[in-house]
């Protein structure tokens, strides 16, 4: 494959659970088929929901509590600790919650912070649920979620004012490229660090972006000014894993 390089590996991140705040990483490991290790790997059910971990398919992310509609959660710190798939949530740096998300006592544990946490925006009691081998990503490819910080500039600059680049929840953020550049990459071929993938449709953006992930407010309409400044309200692209390597951060992004 005739590659050039096109950018640099800035930032990494995967999301144990659905909704809450990013685990940023130095170096992941990719498999074909499939997203970063542990990412999304749990979900909250807000009350009993559909999901079968026997059987296990993929719902929409209104199935289960995340930022577009539950924007509190952005108010809590996550650590996960991946040898022990352990949970700690913080509040302005002070332990709120603890608990083992392999073992029932230690989900009971967090379900319990969420059902005071979150009291008046629940429907029923939150479980939190998983399956093997399955990511509660919202779309039902396996996927990694790639952004480009000449993008970011871009919508900066019309905006006005700066953006983390988690409001955007990306596994990947990838710097070098021009603007809106990541968006001619869908059915093309791009190598990051040692991983070959394969980008096959934008990312619609949806009311989360408007919640800061610091404070948890909602301080902005990104997808109306998407919309109204290039008429679509895509941001970042998603890919499939289709030759596994490990990226670290600084490493080269290439397009084939």
């Amino acid at each position: 494959m005739d590659e050039r390089q096109a950018g640099r590996v800035t930032a990494l991140y995967r999301y144990p659970v659905k909704g809450l705040s990013a685990a940023a990483l130095e170096r992941v490991q990719l498999e074909p088929g499939h997203t970063l290790p542990f990412d999304r790997a749990w979900a909250i059910e807000n009350g009993r929901g559909r999901f079968d971990p026997e059987d296990p398919k993929w719902l929409p992310k209104t199935s289960f509590l995340m930022l577009m509609r539950d924007e509190r959660l952005a108010t809590l710190q996550s650590v996960f600790e991946e040898d022990r798939q352990t949970l700690t949530l913080l509040r302005d740096g002070r332990q709120v919650a603890r608990g083992a998300l392999a073992t029932p006592l230690g989900r009971q544990l967090l379900e319990q912070f969420f059902a005071a946490y979150l009291k008046a925006s629940l429907i029923g009691p939150p479980k939190i649920i998983s399956a093997e081998d399955h990511s509660f990503s919202d779309v039902a490819e396996k996927c990694v979620h790639v952004i480009n910080l000449a993008t970011l500039a871009e919508l900066e600059r019309v905006m006005g004012r700066e953006l983390s680049p988690l409001r955007f929840r990306p596994n990947v953020v990838i710097d070098g490229l021009a603007p809106w550049q990541e968006l001619d990459l869908v059915g093309k071929e791009i190598r990051i660090g040692s991983a070959l993938l394969i980008p096959f449709a934008p990312t619609d953006r949806c009311a989360a972006t408007n919640v800061d992930p610091e404070n948890g407010r909602r301080d902005t309409s990104i997808p109306a000014v998407l919309q109204r400044t290039w008429g679509h309200a895509n941001f970042g692209i998603y890919a499939t894993v289709r030759d596994g390597g490990v990226v670290t951060l600084g490493d080269p992004v290439t397009i084939g």
